[in-house]
């Protein structure tokens, strides 16, 4: 059995904490229930654009750093990880159940994505923070509002992340250039590994985005495409994924 077979198609729904349950005194289902343990449900909007707001849906680029994800587990564990623009949760939901980080922060500025982001959490077996009784060998989880535009670098200092991510997030020029403000945002701390996946649908947009990188100093790599294929987003798409160093 693949991890693909699971992962190919959305299921409204699916009772997998009562059948993981049912599986724990089982001696012959280890495979199904490794797999049932690293499946990820979520709750959000069939809309594009829901209550004025996009981020209650899965984009593409989320899809496409997720599976890059899974492929390079390595670059995860015992890290604390924050996801800007984390919307319905799926990239940071598959990083929390496969490539065992040691916090993992959960960001958006929308309070209705925040409690669409708690709500999947909880619904993946995932306890937060404030959990007394959080289970040891998952990640300290932890759901944050954060707007781009006013975060100072005391917040950050806070959060203090060695592992930084976002995907599609360069869906205007206001946005690239709050994001690259935000990535130079930074006091005398070790900087933290930063991965941005995004689609290539304006390539003016992208350029901004390098152009920004540069004048803030910031250095960037192409990561080569990877090899899994475990969601369906469209085949057509030119994805892409950055490297910055701080």
């Amino acid at each position: 059995m693949e991890r693909r077979f699971l992962a190919a198609r959305a299921l409204h729904s699916f009772p997998w904490l009562s059948l993981e349950a049912k599986l724990r005194d089982s001696s012959d289902s280890e495979l199904l229930r490794d797999i049932l343990q690293k499946a990820v449900t979520l709750s959000k909007s069939t809309a594009i654009i829901s209550h004025g707001i996009t981020g209650l849906v899965t984009w593409d680029a989320a899809l496409y750093l997720a599976e890059w994800a899974i492929e390079n587990p390595a670059a995860f564990p015992h890290r604390a990880v924050l996801e800007l623009g984390s919307g319905a949760g799926l990239t940071a939901l598959a990083i929390c159940k496969m490539c065992r980080p040691r916090a993992y922060i959960f960001s958006d500025c929308h309070s209705r994505v925040l409690e669409q982001l708690r709500g999947n959490v909880l619904l993946n077996g995932l306890s937060l923070e404030a959990d007394i009784t959080a289970n040891l060998d998952s990640p300290r989880v932890t759901v944050a509002q954060l707007d781009w535009d006013v975060t100072t670098v005391h917040q950050l200092s806070a959060i203090q992340p060695d592992g930084v991510i976002a995907a599609d997030v360069l869906y205007c020029p206001e946005a690239v250039v709050s994001l690259v403000g935000l990535a130079a945002c930074r006091e005398h701390q070790r900087a933290p590994e930063v991965y941005v996946a995004f689609t290539v649908c304006n390539p003016e947009t992208c350029q901004l985005f390098t152009t920004e990188l540069g004048r803030a100093r910031i250095r960037w790599e192409v990561k080569p495409r990877h090899d899994q294929k475990l969601f369906p987003y469209e085949e057509h798409l030119e994805m892409a994924m950055l490297n910055l160093t701080l």
